[in-house]
């Protein structure tokens, strides 16, 4: 294996222990990858990368399972981006590929109604998320002079995250034509686009305008569900975003869901504030977390990087297949509900 690829299995098995019970109980059930990575011809060698959730302060991942015909498979960290994932490879591709990784996910209520701020340093772990990298251009002069403008007159952390907040929901907007959740480039949201894009577009205009704000802020991928729902939720996938307030710790927003029920519910900005307050601090939609941050992630064995990593992602042959398209690379997501939730 690489070097920058480390083997996490038992630090992950004892991550799946920890539950957290701070909160009132939310749905629960069992969420199911299954997997066959579309290859054309016999002897094809095949690589498979699939998000490994983790527990956190808000829901609790147990009962993990991987089966599959592959030839070898193991639990990877890519130690740059944070992401943490299931690696698996068929050599020669003889029979259909397959895999399937499923797990149990219980969640706690999301909603932070009280968000409170000390006068603190950030945390040194938490310093690294206002960095500016290739896939989070904070630096970027564009982005510096836009961030300035947002949080003009504004003090402390917490004003100054609404304002940046507040000014993607103002200054974007959901194109419903962009295929899966976009490609969460912010100066090509912000100028190709006009603003228009979906939820990997706007949440990652928002870490961007954070970070060059001085706010520690990271990108957020997985599934939302508005409620719990039995069966396929391949068209589940989403992002969001987090900032760290100190006093409070990682607060929960979500800028593109509120343009998405503006154009869902044909509401006009001057109406959206109650979207706006639903989405600012977390909600009570059913969120199931599988990447945090997973910016640039370089996989083991994987030909360049990824933008950013939430969907299942394989090579064929060392061609990358098309994430977007489930039908075509042949995956899908089911959700079974807990009895009686």
């Amino acid at each position: 294996m690489k070097p920058k690829s480390i083997l996490i299995l038992t630090a992950l098995l004892i991550g799946l222990l920890i539950a957290t019970t701070t909160h009132a109980a939310a749905p629960s059930g069992v969420v199911t990858l299954n997997l066959s990575p579309a290859v054309e011809a016999p002897n094809q060698a095949v690589k498979l990368w699939v998000p490994y959730p983790m527990s956190d302060a808000f829901q609790t991942i147990t009962d993990v399972r991987v089966t599959g015909n592959f030839d070898a498979s193991q639990v990877l960290r890519d130690p740059g981006s944070g992401a943490v994932y299931l690696y698996a490879t068929w050599d020669k591709a003889g029979k259909k590929p397959s895999a399937s990784l499923s797990f149990h996910v219980s969640q706690t209520d999301r909603r932070n109604t009280q968000l409170t701020e000390v006068d603190a340093p950030f945390p040194v772990p938490v310093k690294k998320y206002r960095e500016s990298t290739t896939w989070v251009p904070a630096a970027d002069v564009e982005m510096q002079g836009i961030a300035a403008k947002a949080v003009m007159g504004k003090e402390g952390t917490l004003e100054k995250a609404k304002a940046v907040y507040d000014w993607v929901v103002e200054n974007t907007y959901r194109d419903p034509k962009v295929k899966g959740c976009g490609l969460g480039i912010p100066s090509r949201t912000l100028n190709e686009c006009g603003g228009g894009g979906k939820c990997a577009d706007l949440s990652t205009v928002f870490v961007t305008l954070a970070r060059a704000a001085g706010i520690p802020a990271r990108d957020v991928y997985g599934l939302r569900l508005s409620s719990p729902k039995e069966g396929d939720i391949t068209s589940a996938f989403h992002c969001w975003a987090e900032f760290y307030l100190p006093g409070t710790g990682w607060v929960m927003v979500d800028p593109a869901d509120v343009r998405k029920m503006m154009l869902v519910h044909n509401v006009k900005l001057k109406d959206a504030d109650e979207w706006r307050r639903f989405f600012w601090g977390g909600d009570d939609l059913f969120r199931v977390v599988l990447q945090k941050d997973a910016r640039g992630a370089a996989l083991e064995g994987a030909s360049a990087p990824l933008n950013y990593f939430m969907y299942p992602a394989a090579e064929v042959d060392g061609k990358m297949l098309n994430y977007f398209d489930s039908k075509a690379f042949h995956y899908n997501v089911t959700f079974a509900a807990d009895a009686g939730k």
